[in-house]
């Protein structure tokens, strides 16, 4: 792909916090959002004292798109990283550093220079990086709940509170998800179906539940290819979902969001309780951890879409979508880890 160099240069002298004179450049695809361009930008950068520094740097462009229920999320990420967001961070919880953003409004795109962090990420995260980030994750949320910063306040483009009950909602309203676990050609075992319509049968009395819960800056697309575990510390990509939820939406897809189906239940016992634990460090008033409702959010966030991929997919991925529905089946009665 073409870069500006000029842009490039700028980007690299806010990196290494010196002037550079000139640089060369390889792009390679990242793994991403499905609707982002994600480049890894590799070369050597030269400084006015002709030093030569190895640099890597990610380039994001991000063009215009229509997201159920959420029409400004696609410039999300622009709006966060022009704002004070980055001031509420801290070093063991954070996002990369954005070198550079510029915002092209008659081409409804925007590019973003982002800090490239080697780290572990997606699949090969272990039990102890989940936990930490679910403890981190309770930390930041607890600060900013119970801080109410200005830098949080004065957000504008944030997806509002009632996002995962309007997309639970609309899946609930298709013939194609909601019929077929209630028609006789549905290969689900029965405790599988019954469970999910039980979600549907009690949904109004969860929802009242879950609406009790704090009120918190969620992620919500805090799955594992968004997390990167380095040097001790979490780092969190892709913010373009972000906005107002309720307490443990986010471990929800850390837990079900194509998950390490092997471990989900370990996980859901060893996560929840190191979130409350987090949260509860920094909010005197945060709610027991036995009033949690994970397992339900799970079921309301994913039950359906676990539906829709099993129906669609083949042999595999049918198998991958019951496993993960049996595992959430197995999580309801399962003892949190103290």
């Amino acid at each position: 792909m073409n870069i500006k160099t000029e842009t490039l240069i700028y980007a690299l002298s806010q990196q290494f916090k010196q002037d550079i004179l000139s640089a060369d450049y390889q792009t390679r695809s990242l793994q991403g959002g499905t609707v982002g361009n994600v480049q890894l930008v590799t070369g050597t950068a030269e400084t006015a004292n002709e030093e030569k520094l190895p640099y890597h740097i990610v380039l994001k462009i991000q063009h215009k798109w229509e997201r159920y229920g959420d029409p400004g999320s696609w410039r999300r990420e622009y709006d966060l990283y022009t704002s004070d967001l980055g001031t509420t961070f801290s070093d063991a919880f954070r996002w990369p550093v954005c070198y550079h953003a510029e915002l092209n409004a008659e081409e409804n795109e925007f590019q973003l220079w982002l800090e490239f962090i080697d780290g572990v990420s997606g699949l090969e995260l272990t039990g102890d990086m989940y936990e930490l980030a679910s403890l981190e994750l309770g930390r930041y949320q607890g600060k900013l709940y119970t801080g109410q910063p200005a830098a949080l306040q004065s957000l504008t483009n944030l997806s509002h509170a009632d996002l995962m009950k309007k997309t639970y909602l609309h899946y609930r309203s298709w013939p194609l998800v909601y019929n077929y676990i209630r028609s006789a050609e549905c290969e689900f075992p029965q405790h599988i179906r019954q469970m999910l319509i039980d979600i549907d049968e009690q949904s109004d009395e969860i929802f009242a539940r879950i609406e009790k819960l704090p009120l918190v800056l969620c992620h919500r697309d805090f799955w594992v290819t968004n997390l990167i575990y380095a040097d001790g510390a979490i780092a969190l990509i892709d913010w373009d979902t972000s906005g107002w939820g309720y307490l443990g939406e986010d471990l929800a897809s850390l837990i079900a969001d194509e998950a390490d189906i092997g471990h989900m239940v370990e996980y859901y016992q060893r996560c929840v309780p190191a979130y409350y634990k987090g949260f509860a460090e920094y909010a005197a008033d945060a709610p027991p951890v036995a009033a949690h409702c994970v397992y339900e959010m799970i079921l309301i966030v994913f039950g359906y879409r676990l539906v829709e991929s099993y129906i669609h997919s083949e042999d595999g991925g049918k198998a991958q979508s019951l496993q993960t529905l049996q595992k959430v089946y197995e999580m309801k009665n399962t003892p949190l880890l103290r």
